[in-house]
């Protein structure tokens, strides 16, 4: 069965918002690349300049060198902001939070964006297939962080690597050094900067994170798909979804009856303490088991794939994603006295 998502609005487009178009696609298709796209590109391609999707201005006071920066989807472009700070301008291009970036399909306008770009933040891993096509049409080959090249993932592995605080943060390491090679003398001020984020801007992220793990480690939930993989091991919490079928959902694969069978036995024997789903991907199959948490009284919170509101900041975002998480945890404990 591929991947239906029902919960999603159809697409509506929005320019270099690189927005939906119809109804969306399974996950992780290659984007078939149409004959009159590519000549749109090649002709953008000769000679164009930056024309922002969705911009996040770090512009300061004063005077001083700005890299142009694009990230294929808004979680890195909102760290990529705040580590650049005032000498960077970063422009995001998958920001709505009814994009798919699974199945996303870049337009002209995108390509018009990447060849304006000094540097270029991609997730990697099959999760964005499209950006090293637009980044070869690119004559200027600018700078490219592709992140599951950073940290060792190959395609197939789980691409959710920005809910992985560790990797995180070798992710904020290279932006310090990608910028600090296009502009060597404000590498002190990238330092600082990072340095910032993790004191200041994570404080309470970090805070909740600890809360989470001094209370409720080792404590049994579920999930609908593989983005929670990542996060449930740094809170200390132990997933026991079959993993199968958490990668099939996030890639809109076929699930098997058995993953489907053990993971309804799991809420009918109230296995799992709380129930955590991706409200961007509800499929049939998840859609069912929310029915039956509802019914076992198991206490449910939700997590996205890309920032909500798509205005939030990358910290503010996942904070208030932890948040519903341990509050879900405590209804779960009080239960259960």
């Amino acid at each position: 069965m591929k991947r239906a998502r029902p919960c999603r609005a159809g697409r509506a487009g929005a320019g270099v918002h690189g927005a939906v178009r119809g109804s969306l696609t399974p996950a992780h298709r290659r984007v078939r690349w149409a004959g009159t796209l590519l000549a749109a590109i090649a002709v953008l391609l000769a000679g164009c300049s930056t024309s922002p999707a969705s911009t996040t201005t770090a512009a300061g006071k004063g005077s001083g060198r700005v890299i142009q920066v694009v990230a294929a989807e808004n979680f890195w472009g909102s760290m990529a902001s705040q580590i650049g700070g005032r000498h960077a301008h970063v422009v995001s291009i998958i920001t709505s939070p009814n994009t798919d970036p699974h199945s996303y399909e870049p337009t002209a306008a995108d390509a018009r964006t990447i060849a304006g770009a000094e540097l270029v933040i991609e997730n990697g891993i099959g999760y964005d297939p499209w950006v090293p096509r637009l980044v070869g049409a690119d004559q200027e080959h600018p700078l490219t962080l592709d992140v599951g090249t950073l940290l060792g993932v190959p395609v197939g592995g789980n691409p959710h690597r920005w809910y992985n605080p560790t990797e995180v943060q070798a992710v904020m390491r290279q932006l310090v050094a990608d910028y600090s090679k296009l502009d060597p003398a404000d590498s002190a001020y990238f330092a600082r900067q990072r340095t910032r984020f993790n004191t200041i801007a994570l404080k309470q992220y970090n805070a909740l994170s600890k809360a989470i793990r001094a209370k409720y480690t080792g404590t049994p939930v579920g999930a609908s798909e593989s983005i929670f993989a990542m996060l449930a091991p740094a809170l200390g919490l132990k997933l026991i979804t079959p993993y199968p079928f958490l990668k099939a959902i996030s890639e809109g694969t076929e699930v098997s009856a058995a993953d489907k069978q053990l993971i309804d036995n799991q809420i009918r024997d109230r296995l799992i303490k709380i129930y955590v789903y991706n409200s961007q991907n509800v499929t049939p199959d998840v859609q069912a088991q929310l029915s039956e948490v509802k019914a076992e009284h198991i206490p449910y919170t939700t997590i996205t794939e890309t920032l909500v509101p798509a205005s939030a900041t990358y910290q503010a975002w996942l904070a208030r994603e932890l948040a519903g998480i341990e509050a879900a945890l405590a209804r779960a404990a009080q239960a259960n006295r």
